[in-house]
């Protein structure tokens, strides 16, 4: 019987590579910088010898027999004999440590007796406790430094400093890997039970391994070569770099053997010692990286490990995968938000498993017979096809035109069928960067033509997608159970309402909520003809009057029993509310699934606010609010097709008297502005408590400036008014806001960085163009221009500093945020949610007794309330 115990690591364990163990593991050693000869044949003792493993398919390995595959031969090792003694990069620091804490002359650890025996203690009590003893070797090596002179031999202890990244000095004077070698040999032999003082554990490790003699060679399937379309091979970054390594060791070896002179070994020793940096770690500070004749640089040891393209990030927390597509989308309003339409290309090449029983086997053969991609019938764009079969006793067939109708006699119960993605299969839709969960959700197939994946437009918000070439990837679910838990839990409709606030996180956007504005604001009328072609939009069956109101037309989608009162988006918020008589129509009222006043907008319909989504969502279930949202967004299109809703340039030109009104309230302001200068010279500003006078003086002139900008803004939108497209929109709440549009028709206002009026520039002055120490509106980067009218030189240029701060700070911060992210998940994948309630580790281990220390599932919750008394209210009167 399985247990759900957690099984917990005690400890993980690890060691160095002895020389003797590389030699034992190494089923050949390695002489000859070659690879291949002539014939294309490996090289016996060359790198690519056949006893370190094969990547041909057909040949075998001469170590262990076996030919290339997934159970076949894993590779073996080889090794490299060093003329000379070679330092390891990696261990680098480690070295040091030792070398200035022990004794050149004896080796050993330059603390008494006493000393040790009471660090001994202190580590054996660390043991006990479970704490990490890596900070312990640190204090141990400080300590140790501080004696001049060794305890037991005497000699003094000089300074050994690192020129990064591998060299010694001993007093200035250079130490050789071999003279490290020696002095670490000395410390394994004297202090050998004192290891562990340098966090050293001596049964698998000892310091002197730290000096390479052997360098191991790893397995050609580690490395292996390509063959390129020309017919020439080309080798793995490794290789290359152990070329270079065996072709200056036989140099080196060569020289020292026939006496050369010791400049000239000790540059070939520096040579090898630089190729084996970079073998382990091409990016090593302080050294050249290691490149190709390209110029570009190799991928050794540490890069491809490290990093989002290393190893672990790339090929095992993630990693590319079969079953999925990847294309642009483009935007399908007549699709479901539960849909989404995939090109026949795409349909074609992916495939759903389905077993075969006794139930569904004639429906298979048939499925079979039509081969890969068979013609589709009239009036039909496809039907899928089988592409692979595989029959009970594991055998793979590949089902083409020609073999179909033979295959499809040989089905029988037990095989698997590969067949295409047909309509109303279950995929998995996702869009980059996943941020949250609503960022992977289950669609339904619908197989259409063209190139790109289709998707309802209310879909966008949860992927932040939109249309201006983004890519989307699809994952076709492989078995029943990853199906019916795709179905249940992250289709579309289910992800309605958002988990970080409860509200509907897809509704209407943009058009459908002009649309459904301009169709319910004040009391517009529709001839039948109107009517019949807004309605037949949403397949309303029902009897049409002669003469519609908008209301009317929009309370057909809503349910029957539905009792909602609230403000809409566009209310100005007066001082006394009037609710149901609003004059601007702001107040919403629907009684018993009718709309009686007020106007839809965002407020009601759209994402992230829409109240009466959230409400269907709430009380009639996730089937209802998504045909609700189906149907409102159709509604919605078919009004402003039909109304007709148009914007341009023209939207933003204002009547003289706004203009004469604008130069009026900037006259105002300038003025305003001189003054506070004025007493800010004159020494009669009054400081705000807790800021300088400086300060004081930038506060009251951003103040200024900040007022005049709204002030601009109100003006706007009074000679505009509700006629104009861009109010419309910006009222409802479907695009952009009021702010845009006093800066397109009144003034663009000032321009800040970092918070403050532009200040940096010339001496004493922002721009040559000013006088020095002018402190004015216009030399500190107020706009006094519109969009629509064009801004002057100087205003370009502050603007232009001003947008480049937000361009800038948005790059950063995305990076940042992402990265924030990451940290926060690897950090938080290991908790969940018991069935008592409590949020606990994998260990057991409980973080939270209550979830939320509240309980409280914030995707169940009424905009974080636990429950919403004013509507139960409402219903229960």
């Amino acid at each position: 019987m399985r247990t759900n115990t957690p099984k917990k690591i005690d400890s993980i364990q690890f060691g160095l590579l002895s020389p003797e163990r590389i030699r034992k593991m190494s089923a050949t050693r390695i002489i000859t910088p070659d690879t291949y000869d002539e014939d294309g044949f490996p090289i016996e003792m060359g790198l690519m010898d056949p006893r370190l493993g094969v990547i041909e398919p057909g040949l075998r390995c001469k170590t262990c027999g076996q030919r290339v595959g997934k159970d076949g031969c894993p590779g073996h090792f080889g090794h490299i004999e060093l003329a000379m003694p070679v330092i390891h990069v990696g261990y680098v620091k480690t070295i040091l440590g030792i070398l200035r804490s022990t004794c050149r002359g004896c080796g050993h650890l330059l603390l008494d007796e006493e000393q040790k025996r009471k660090l001994a203690k202190r580590y054996k009590s660390l043991l006990a406790s479970g704490q990490s003893t890596m900070n312990f070797s640190k204090e141990v090596i400080a300590l140790a430094r501080k004696s001049s002179k060794c305890p037991y031999c005497g000699r003094p202890n000089h300074n050994i400093e690192l020129d990064k990244p591998t060299t010694f000095r001993e007093e200035g004077h250079k130490m050789t890997p071999a003279e490290v070698r020696e002095w670490l040999e000395r410390v394994s032999e004297v202090e050998e039970e004192n290891l562990y003082m340098f966090d050293i554990n001596p049964e698998v490790a000892r310091p002197e391994w730290m000096v390479l003699t052997v360098l191991p060679v790893p397995p050609v399937t580690t490395r292996p070569s390509i063959t390129l379309q020309t017919g020439e091979r080309s080798e793995d970054d490794l290789t290359h770099k152990l070329v270079d390594i065996i072709r200056i060791n036989q140099r080196l070896q060569e020289n020292r053997d026939a006496g050369a002179p010791q400049l000239i070994v000790e540059d070939l020793w520096e040579l090898i010692q630089y190729h084996i940096t970079t073998y382990f770690d091409n990016q090593t500070a302080g050294i050249p990286p290691a490149r190709h004749r390209s110029g570009r640089a190799l991928k050794t040891l540490a890069q491809r490990l490290k990093g989002k393209e290393g190893r672990f990030r790339s090929n095992l927390s993630g990693k590319r995968v079969n079953f999925s597509a990847r294309t642009v989308i483009s935007p399908d309003p007549n699709l479901s938000i539960n849909e989404v339409g995939v090109p026949i290309k795409m349909a074609r090449e992916l495939t759903v498993k389905v077993r075969v029983t006794p139930y569904n086997i004639e429906e298979v053969k048939e499925l079979v017979r039509r081969g890969p991609s068979p013609a589709p019938p009239k009036g039909k764009i496809y039907i899928p096809g089988v592409n692979y079969i595989t029959r009970p006793d594991g055998r793979r067939i590949k089902v083409t035109v020609e073999n179909a109708e033979t295959v499809a006699e040989r089905v029988e119960v037990g095989a698997i069928v590969e067949r295409q993605l047909d309509d109303g299969d279950i995929v998995l839709f996702n869009r980059q960067p996943s941020l949250h969960r609503m960022s992977m959700m289950a669609h339904k197939v619908r197989v259409l033509p063209y190139k790109t994946f289709r998707m309802n437009l209310a879909v966008c918000p949860p992927y932040n997608a939109d249309f201006d070439g983004d890519e989307m990837n699809l994952h076709v679910l492989q078995s029943e159970e990853a199906r019916g838990e795709a179905e249940v839990l992250m289709k579309v409709q289910e992800n309605i309402l958002s988990p970080r606030f409860g509200g509907a996180i897809i509704g209407a956007i943009h058009d459908h909520i002009t649309g459904c504005f301009l169709l319910t604001h004040q009391e517009k009328a529709f001839d039948k003809e109107d009517a019949i072609r807004i309605l037949s939009a949403i397949g309303y069956k029902g009897d049409i009057k002669e003469s519609m109101s908008g209301k009317e037309i929009f309370s057909k989608i809503l349910p029957k029993e539905i009792n909602l009162e609230y403000k809409a988006q566009s209310c100005i918020n007066c001082d006394e509310c009037l609710k149901e008589n609003c004059p601007y129509d702001s107040y919403v009222v629907i009684k018993n699934g009718i709309l009686e006043k007020g106007v839809i907008d965002e407020k009601s319909i759209g994402a992230f606010k829409g109240v009466i989504v959230e409400h269907i969502a709430r009380k009639y279930g996730m089937d209802a609010v998504r045909d609700f949202i189906d149907r409102v967004t159709k509604l919605g299109i078919a009004a402003i097709t039909t109304i007709g809703f148009t914007t341009g340039i023209d939207d933003e030109d204002m009547p003289e008297e706004a203009n004469i009104q604008r130069e009026e309230q900037l006259a105002k302001a300038s003025e305003k502005i001189d003054q506070l200068i004025k007493a800010y010279n004159n020494g009669e500003l009054e400081e705000i408590p807790g800021r300088s006078i400086e300060e004081t003086l930038e506060m009251e002139i951003m103040r200024v400036t900040g007022r005049t900008r709204d002030q601009m803004g109100e003006i706007a939108g009074h000679y505009l008014g509700m006629g104009n497209s861009a109010v419309i929109m910006a009222r409802s709440g479907a695009r952009g806001s009021m702010l845009n549009l006093s800066q397109m028709a009144g003034c663009v206002g000032q321009q800040a960085v970092r918070g403050e009026r532009i200040s940096r520039g010339y001496i004493n002055r922002t721009l040559p163009h000013f006088k020095k120490g002018d402190l004015g509106a216009k030399a500190k980067g107020f706009v006094a221009s519109n969009y629509k009218k064009g801004l002057t030189p100087t205003e370009y240029f502050f603007h232009s500093m001003g947008g480049r701060e937000g361009l800038v700070d948005t790059a950063v911060r995305t990076s940042r945020s992402g990265y924030m992210q990451r940290r926060l998940i690897n950090a938080l994948e290991n908790l969940k949610m018991e069935d008592d309630g409590t949020v606990r580790t994998t260990y057991g281990d409980i973080i939270q007794f209550n979830y939320g220390e509240d309980g409280v599932d914030p995707a169940k919750s009424i905009r974080g309330d636990a429950v919403d008394i004013e509507d139960i209210l409402r219903e229960v009167l």
